[in-house]
């Protein structure tokens, strides 16, 4: 798997667990349960942090321009914004250009 596959994983993954807490967060503050968004928190860390630094890998590998990794890194902070990253800047046709 290329480093452009992998982020396009990545930013799915990541995308769906921030997500994931439209339904943790009212479990937690609504019924008093704080099992699942211990988890989920946990998991989108883990996948945030892994995304965030293979936008820059991939940046870097194909010297990408310097919007590439700030438009990456603050779509990770926006709910959505990951799978947005995904299809204006990832797409296969669009990777190999600049």
């Amino acid at each position: 798997m290329n480093h452009v596959k992998t982020l396009k994983y990545l930013a799915n993954l990541e995308g769906i667990s921030y997500l994931l807490f439209a339904i943790t967060m009212p479990l937690k503050y609504g019924y008093n349960l704080p099992g699942p968004n211990r988890y989920v928190g946990l998991i989108h860390g883990v996948l945030f942090i892994a995304y965030c630094l293979w936008v820059l890998i991939v940046g870097l590998q194909d010297k990408k321009k310097m919007n590439f990794f700030w438009i990456g890194w603050v779509m990770s902070l926006l709910p959505f914004g990951t799978f947005w990253f995904d299809q204006k800047f990832l797409n296969t046709k669009q990777t190999n250009r600049s």
